[in-house]
């Protein structure tokens, strides 16, 4: 799509994104660079869930090489195909691995579709209801005035429709049942309590339970359950399955090694999960850096998971295969960075007041200086520059161009670094401390 083409609400989301030094939430494919050769696998990865299959990878890269760029990328060609998304981010304390009832809460509260925003479970569960109330009056065997043998239908489709969950986890589709009558007798507050409960959350009120014929809390064992239920419920209000993000999994490193050994268990048991078919239309993507899969602090540390992932990198990276199980992304160079920032600026252009001036201030040999600038100031280390290049760019440069006509960003931009506007890699890349002054060569 060429810049032109792009709404101006969504190319303002990008843009301001950027000027903020973080990644958009939507429009990645504007401005992706280097992503076309896994193109054509993922898609058939993403026709394989629509289908009801499940599909995996494992991203691997170094800080700055686009992981969470590309999950986004990926979120946005899923929903393109009518998949629900949830990107979750893994940490030792707020959502470790190795607690999958953590990771299911997370996920609920990250939960979005094309039309709804986070989190989008009692959306789509009133969306079942509907559907299944539709599919039971379609049969003509219940008047639609009925309202009583309208739900007794409804209930028995329910229970078919969950029986392979119930089997291990039965208290999810009982929630169900106790939303939905909830719903039916007004008392929008057990309703409320009874979506938090289905979403894992704890402190749900006991009477909204006890109503519903629940007790206890969401557990390790009982998130599965959860998930294959969930999956259930949006295949059949029309999302044809999930993408699940598992994003910074490297963090596992850092926790103590009987929880290490905890959490890489309990990825093992998921991907064992995925392969014996009981997640349909599940697509899982973690991401990591090459230390988490290769070193002993990592996925090594578990002879089973390592078989799993184990791919070959001993080839020219041109070379990755795009359906493998670890991806590989690479990173940027001088000229991936340049061409990363003609794109952005051409889509700032679409958009800008004095279009003519900002393309010819800022033209493509200008991009390419800024661009060996700031890599230089972070010790050449080019993989790391993106994020900060393309703030730098928006925010110093194409911002001032565009507001005062008589900017030059050659004649009246000093490129700077303060060490407060940098993530601690870009800091310890960074030379000096304070604010680092920069030539443009």
């Amino acid at each position: 799509m060429s810049a032109p083409d792009v709404s101006a609400a969504r190319r303002k989301d990008v843009i301001d994104a950027l000027r903020r030094g973080t990644v958009p939430q939507a429009g990645l494919g504007l401005f992706a660079v280097g992503l076309q050769r896994f193109e054509s696998s993922l898609d058939d990865d993403l026709d394989t869930v629509t289908r009801g299959g499940a599909a995996f990878h494992a991203l691997r890269g170094e800080y700055g090489s686009g992981k969470t760029f590309f999950a986004r990328w990926l979120a946005e060609r899923a929903k393109r195909r009518g998949l629900a998304i949830s990107e979750v981010q893994i940490s030792e304390t707020e959502t470790p691995l190795h607690r999958l009832e953590t990771v299911y809460r997370r996920l609920v509260e990250r939960l979005t579709t094309s039309t709804h925003q986070p989190s989008a479970l009692r959306a789509i569960v009133d969306s079942w209801f509907y559907a299944l109330e539709e599919e039971v009056l379609a049969t003509g065997e219940v008047a639609d005035d009925d309202e009583k043998a309208l739900a007794e239908a409804v209930d028995e489709l329910l229970e078919r429709r969950l029986a392979d969950v119930a089997r291990t986890t039965p208290a999810f589709s009982a929630a169900l049942r106790g939303y939905r009558q909830a719903i039916a007798e007004g008392n929008g507050a057990h309703a409320e309590a009874l979506i938090a409960w289905l979403a894992g959350q704890r402190s749900v009120a006991a009477s909204a339970k006890r109503a519903a014929g629940i007790r206890g809390d969401l557990d390790h064992f009982g998130a599965l359950g959860f998930l294959q239920g969930l999956l259930t419920v949006l295949r059949d209000c029309g999302h044809p399955g999930l993408l699940l993000v598992l994003d910074e999994v490297e963090t596992l490193q850092r926790v103590r090694g009987d929880v290490r050994e905890k959490s890489l268990n309990a990825l093992r048991q998921l991907l064992d999960e995925i392969d014996a078919g009981r997640f349909p239309g599940l697509f899982l993507v973690i991401t990591g850096t090459p230390a988490f899969y290769d070193g002993q602090q990592g996925v090594q540390r578990l002879a089973p998971l390592a078989q799993r992932l184990a791919t070959d990198f001993t080839t020219d990276p041109r070379f990755d295969s795009p359906r493998a199980v670890q991806l590989r992304l690479p990173g940027f160079d001088l000229v991936s960075l340049g061409d990363l920032g003609r794109k952005v600026r051409d889509l700032y252009v679409a958009g800008a007041e004095h279009p003519d001036i900002v393309t010819a201030r800022v033209d493509d040999a200008y991009l390419g200086e800024l661009a060996a600038a700031l890599t230089g100031s972070l010790g050449g280390k080019v993989g790391i520059a993106p994020r900060l290049y393309l703030r730098k760019l928006v925010a110093d440069v194409l911002d001032r161009v565009d507001s005062f006509e008589d900017f030059d960003p050659r004649l009246h931009y000093s490129l700077t670094l303060n060490t407060a506007e940098l993530s601690e890699t870009e800091r310890s890349a960074a030379t000096g401390a304070g604010d680092i002054p920069l030539e443009l060569p």
